[in-house]
């Protein structure tokens, strides 16, 4: 990544992944990014870090395990989240250590279903998440794990097709099932989303499929409301994988965000400093770490 003055910055980028994925899911976006310092742990249950039943139920937890990875992160961090990964990094972002180090937040349909328990209108999504979750769980506990992992791709297929999984794939997510739970819990366990949201003071950027299921729509779209300056991105042919099957579409999104908060950052630098200090403060890395600004939408972004 490069700063306005032409130097390297030192922000890394780090990305999480879906339920029954692996930080390979983001290898197209690690290229898009070039030299960035790139970070794509493995959640807890998957991937490399699938070992073990001693899983995190909270968010607080999930964070706390991707400690010796967010540790690596120097400087500010340009924070990307997909589905459950988006939940983790809401987190992150409202209620964390690492909230002030957060430069921009990229959430792609994070799977925050307590938000759509305020309003009578959204009660009955968050019902039928809830009903999925209790249905995974259960088959999950009674060893049906074929059906467990029926159910769970059948809902978040949406209304597109559902994906075809190599018998490789498909192996992966039925020995990596017994997480699900866990995760449903996690999410579900998650209160004050709202409050959190209207007090996030950093650049958002939201994304989400129009053949997904509304219940991340939904999210999405009550999340923009709420967030002082987010950007909303819609694609409606794509499906809730839309940042694996969509890469081409979202990728420069993402790189679009973070190269404006890197800019925002530097602006905001100089209009802080002092006559004497503006000068270094527009030779500094855009990267460099800083205090935590308050995002304001400026009129490039229209």
């Amino acid at each position: 990544m490069t700063g306005l003055d032409g130097t390297h910055a030192a922000a890394s980028v780090v990305a999480l992944h879906c339920s029954l994925g692996s930080g390979r899911q983001w290898t197209k976006l690690a290229g898009a990014l070039g030299g960035t310092p790139f970070l794509a742990p493995d959640i807890s249950g998957y991937g490399v870090a699938a070992c073990g039943r001693d899983w995190p139920r909270t968010l607080d937890g999930e964070i706390a395990r991707l400690e010796p990875w967010l540790a690596k992160a120097t400087g500010p961090i340009h924070l990307v989240g997909h589905s459950y990964g988006g939940a983790i990094a809401f987190r992150l972002a409202s209620a964390s250590p690492y909230a002030q180090r957060i430069r921009s937040l990229t959430l792609i349909e994070p799977v925050l279903p307590t938000l759509l328990r305020d309003g009578t209108a959204d009660v009955r999504l968050y019902d039928r998440f809830a009903r999925i979750a209790q249905v995974v769980a259960q088959d999950i506990f009674d060893g049906a794990v074929l059906e467990a992992v029926e159910a769970f791709t059948a809902f978040w297929a949406g209304s597109g097709p559902r994906e075809q999984f190599s018998p490789s794939g498909r192996l992966r997510m039925i020995e990596q099932a017994d997480k699900l739970p866990y995760d449903f819990n996690a999410a579900l366990d998650l209160d004050g989303v709202a409050a959190a949201a209207r007090a996030l003071r950093v650049p958002t950027l939201l994304v989400s499929g129009g053949l997904s299921p509304y219940v991340t729509q939904r999210i999405v779209a009550k999340l923009a409301a709420m967030i002082d300056g987010a950007e909303m991105r819609h694609l409606p042919a794509a499906g809730h994988m839309l940042p694996v099957t969509h890469a081409e579409r979202v990728n420069p999104e993402i790189l679009r965000h973070i190269w404006r908060a890197e800019e925002l950052a530097k602006l905001e630098l100089a209009a802080c400093a002092g006559p004497t200090e503006a000068a270094a403060a527009a030779a500094q890395p855009a990267g460099s770490v800083r205090p935590h600004l308050v995002f304001r939408k400026p009129s490039f972004w229209e």
